[in-house]
């Protein structure tokens, strides 16, 4: 592991985390970041074969992990995941809600069809898996929810009145959430990304050669795009707060 990381390698030690979309881009390396810093993962994904390869890569990196596949559209596999992750390793403590869908739209050419799969990825998604965990997340004395939102709705982006609605839910959810589960010992938070270079989402999305433009155009006062490496989320889900960190 790398050297960069303020925090201790097993500050993490003994907790598990289930990372919805955990197979492939911003998920995958919050997943890599919370098994290098000593926590057991679970990734969750539609996919067996990307699940498959998922898995194989944290374990060559000597991370105890899982895979589970399911769809966060479907609240019954939401609560399978959360099964999976504790008859595998015993308890859950870090929810990372991450699973998400997008694509480019004009407002008037956005299908129903197409609005209603990306809220149901993205907001209902979240809410399943959240309502899924809450009953081991507040076993564990101190579990923690993450969400992944975006910038999108902050002010308003082109093409994205999809995404943005879904992630404005997902805002509202999280407080929602903190606000109601602070009282059994669970903290929820939020971490908003704003483009991410290094994705396969955002190759979709937009041209490589585009990518500098494309990320200017859609974050507003940074004018450049981030990396997985910035968003993975470990400082959120360590417990014991400045003890975690390297003196």
């Amino acid at each position: 592991m790398s050297n960069s990381s303020p925090f201790h390698n097993s500050c993490l030690s003994g907790k598990v985390a289930l990372i919805s979309g955990g197979t492939s881009g911003i998920g995958f390396e919050i997943a890599r970041q919370l098994g290098l810093h000593g926590a057991k993962v679970v990734v969750m994904g539609r996919r067996q074969d990307v699940l498959d390869e998922a898995v194989q890569a944290l374990r060559t990196e000597k991370i105890e992990a899982q895979g589970v596949q399911g769809d966060v559209r479907s609240a019954e596999k939401c609560e399978e995941s959360v099964r999976s992750a504790v008859a595998a390793f015993s308890r859950l403590d870090i929810l990372v809600n991450c699973a998400a869908g997008n694509f480019l739209a004009t407002a008037e050419s956005l299908s129903t069809k197409g609005f209603r799969t990306v809220m149901e990825i993205d907001a209902l998604g979240t809410f399943s898996m959240s309502r899924a965990a809450f009953a081991e997340l507040r076993r564990s004395g101190g579990g923690v929810v993450i969400n992944i939102s975006a910038t999108l709705h902050y002010g308003a982006t082109w093409y994205q009145a999809h995404a943005s609605a879904a992630k404005a839910a997902i805002d509202s959810l999280t407080r929602s959430l903190a606000l109601e589960w602070g009282a059994f010992g669970i903290r929820v938070a939020g971490v908003a990304p704003g483009p991410i270079g290094d994705t396969a989402g955002m190759s979709k999305l937009v041209r490589a050669n585009s990518l500098r433009s494309a990320s200017r155009y859609l974050s507003g006062i940074s004018g450049r795009s981030g990396t997985l490496r910035w968003h993975a989320s470990t400082w959120r889900a360590p417990p014991e707060g400045l003890s975690a960190v390297k003196p």
